[in-house]
């Protein structure tokens, strides 16, 4: 459940409300929390090389329209440091090796509680995280990815998809779990194709969309709108 309280002309302060609440919770076994909207969540977007939906989470912010702090940006390339100058944000290229890969993720995990990032969001970022840092943010790393999953997994999956002749291409913004993009769905959308796209007008379209429900997803969990339930979501309207 969620409950919206307006806080003009409520008695309690909000140092006040968590004592006298907690064991009216006790005695109904609830487990909740409390957030306040004139607070903004503080996210960090890990991204990779696809440029898409950073640049999109970056504009998006820039106007307003992501109502959030976003004190970091980390990639284990270097290739959109230069895309991210303009905005002023901290960019940390953390390079990701069989070898450093526990050293890495140790490190990008520091940066994260040093500025308490609230939300991780993989913005195209093309690292499996090990248990170390999904467990470390439950529900609160947010990934998109192709709706071609299962099907056409692995590399270069547009061309796969065209090979097959396929007609609806989508994207899925869900929670990260321990199982591979297994995790709670937030968001879904899709597009008609036919036989006139080619494998670049598939690779465009599929990436418009990726744009757009990762966009809606993390705008949901920032405005709490998003409940998880085992592996299941609700989205309050």
């Amino acid at each position: 459940m969620c409950l919206e309280v307006e806080g003009e002309g409520f008695r309690l302060e909000r140092e006040e409300f968590g004592p006298p609440f907690a064991p009216l919770a006790r005695q109904h076994d609830i487990v909740w929390r409390v957030s306040y909207t004139d607070t903004p969540k503080t996210v960090a977007i890990l991204v990779s090389r696809h440029d898409h939906c950073l640049i999109d989470l970056l504009r998006r912010w820039d106007a307003r329209e992501l109502d959030a702090r976003v004190p970091l940006i980390v990639s284990n390339h270097p290739d959109l440091a230069s895309r991210t100058e303009i905005y002023d944000i901290p960019f940390h290229h953390l390079p990701v090796a069989q070898k450093n890969k526990a050293a890495q993720e140790t490190q990008m995990l520091d940066l994260l509680h040093e500025h308490e990032v609230d939300l991780v969001v993989l913005a195209r970022y093309m690292q499996i995280l090990t248990p170390n840092v999904v467990n470390a943010y439950p529900d609160r790393i947010i990934n998109i990815h192709h709706s071609f999953l299962p099907a056409f997994v692995g590399s270069d999956p547009y061309r796969r998809a065209y090979d097959r002749g396929v007609k609806t291409i989508g994207a899925t913004a869900h929670y990260v779990t321990e199982e591979l993009d297994a995790g709670p769905v937030i968001h879904q959308d899709t597009a008609h194709v036919t036989q006139r796209d080619t494998v670049e007008d598939l690779v465009r379209t599929g990436r418009e969309i990726e744009r757009r429900v990762l966009a809606r997803a993390v705008c949901w969990h920032l405005e709490e709108r998003v409940l998880v339930d085992g592996n299941r979501t609700v989205v309050f309207e």
